[in-house]
């Protein structure tokens, strides 16, 4: 297993997704985060399992929500750039590639 590291902007993305789903529905927001964990464990046993999007940048969906990590590898680490709603500016996060 790879470890992941998360962006600082991925994980403020993560945070505020989750405040707003627990907003909507007390509980709900942990659900969003036990669920980015899952998907966060599924990259780093098969980084290379998900879909490539742009480059080297792969995506990995989150289960029962629309959002995706979008990560790339690097050596023996997992580096995700974005906690992605899947409907929302598609492009934002190349920005972070560099």
């Amino acid at each position: 297993m790879k470890p992941v590291e998360l962006h600082p902007e991925a994980e403020a993305e993560m945070r505020v997704a989750a405040r707003w789903y627990h907003a909507c529905q007390p509980g709900l927001g942990a659900r969003f985060l036990r669920e980015v964990a899952q998907a966060g464990k599924r990259i780093a046993s098969h980084p290379e399992a998900c879909p490539i999007v742009s480059g080297s940048v792969r995506r990995c969906l989150v289960d029962s929500f629309p959002f995706g990590l979008l990560y790339r590898v690097e050596g023996e680490k997992v580096y995700v750039l974005a906690v992605m709603h899947q409907k929302r500016e598609p492009n934002y996060w190349k920005c972070r590639v560099l």
